[in-house]
């Protein structure tokens, strides 16, 4: 009677303290890519009313390729995974970024963009936007 009653015990303790260490887990420690209330240029920026719309998108340019005058609708975070991109904000003025680089893009500003550099560019772009809202609106 003695053997089994030592079993449950030992089984309990194990099971306490196996559970006392899972509880003290803590949650993975975080890398802050970016924490902002303002864009790149200074602006404060704000979300889209109604529904929301979250967009994440790699954005590839060759050498020399420029995005075009352009405006972004809805805030958009960019992080350059590789490559220099040249951003022309207007009476702004100019930003480089390169790879490792994060930022809130211009938001309601036109803006040109271009790969300043000899290799390809890669941006991730998450727009923070809403549905029937453009992320991006071109101008000509």
């Amino acid at each position: 009677m003695i053997k089994p009653t030592i079993l449950r015990v030992f089984t309990f303790c194990t099971f306490m303290v196996t559970s006392a260490v899972v509880a003290e887990e803590k949650y993975p420690p975080l890398d802050v890519l970016l924490s902002t209330e303002s864009t790149t240029i200074g602006q404060k920026f704000s979300y889209p009313d109604g529904p929301a719309k979250m967009t994440a998108a790699i954005v590839t340019m060759m050498p020399g390729q420029k995005t075009g005058w352009h405006q972004h609708d809805v805030p958009l975070f960019a992080y350059i995974l590789e490559g220099e991109l040249t951003v022309d904000y207007g009476p702004a003025g100019v930003k480089t970024y390169r790879s490792g680089d994060s930022f809130m893009e211009a938001f309601l500003t036109d803006h040109n963009g271009e790969n300043s550099g000899g290799d390809m560019v890669r941006i991730l772009a998450v727009f923070a936007g809403g549905v029937g809202t453009p992320n991006t609106t071109t101008k000509k």
